[in-house]
């Protein structure tokens, strides 16, 4: 591959953008973590706290992801299209599965019980978040897996801040903007819409990155 050590900012969009959609597709799905930053939102306890820590821990997780895989790519060529191979499958089943999601949708409720203090809050979204496997399949194997590909280290940088960016931007709606954005999330109906714009983006990365799969040694 071509080294883009040297490549101009605006070469370094495509990376940046492909993180960014790549991080929102996986990010939304209804889980333990949304829906107690949707918690904490809603009763405007420790928001701040609870979006630093949640955007931190990915930005750490996801970094770790690119730059590991990174330097085992560069070591052993092959596994570059071993890891790709990988990749595509799994986006291509994320797809398949959110779109058959988007048939009969769940809803994203958030409890309303006693309030907690920062240290609890913490510790409560520090196991939602890194005792989750789903996590390290996300965020380390399959994050890193696809901007280990990009040449370069501008370009993975420019990938890891799309993912980061992604990853702040939820969370922080998800937390301030919970009292607005609660009854939405509430219908089963706005899940059925992303569900589906999420399945037609993991196809649309997974056809993107077949290829690579495929490309000569």
């Amino acid at each position: 591959m071509l080294d883009d050590t040297s490549l101009p900012p605006t070469s370094l969009l495509d990376p940046a953008l492909q993180g960014l959609a790549l991080t929102f597709g996986l990010i939304v799905a209804i889980g333990a973590q949304n829906a107690f930053v949707l918690r904490q939102g809603l009763r405007r306890e420790h928001v701040g706290t609870i979006v630093a820590f949640c955007t931190l821990a990915d930005a750490v997780l996801m970094a770790a992801g690119v730059a590991g895989l990174a330097s085992l790519i560069g070591a052993q060529p092959g596994l570059a299209r071993l890891l790709a191979g990988g990749g595509a499958l799994f986006l291509l089943g994320y797809g398949l599965r959110a779109l058959w999601h988007a048939r009969a949708p769940g809803a994203l409720q958030a409890t309303t019980s006693a309030g907690l203090g920062r240290r609890q809050a913490l510790v409560q979204v520090a196991g939602f978040t890194l005792l989750n496997p789903h996590v390290y399949l996300d965020s380390v194997l399959l994050i890193g897996t696809i901007g280990a590909q990009h040449s370069g280290a501008p370009a993975r940088a420019a990938f890891v801040g799309g993912c980061v960016i992604a990853s702040a931007l939820w969370f922080t709606a998800l937390g301030y903007g919970a009292r607005k954005l609660a009854p939405l999330f509430a219908r089963p109906q706005a899940w059925q819409v992303l569900d589906a714009l999420v399945g037609l983006t993991m196809l649309v990365l997974a056809w993107k990155v077949a290829p690579l799969a495929l490309a000569p040694h």
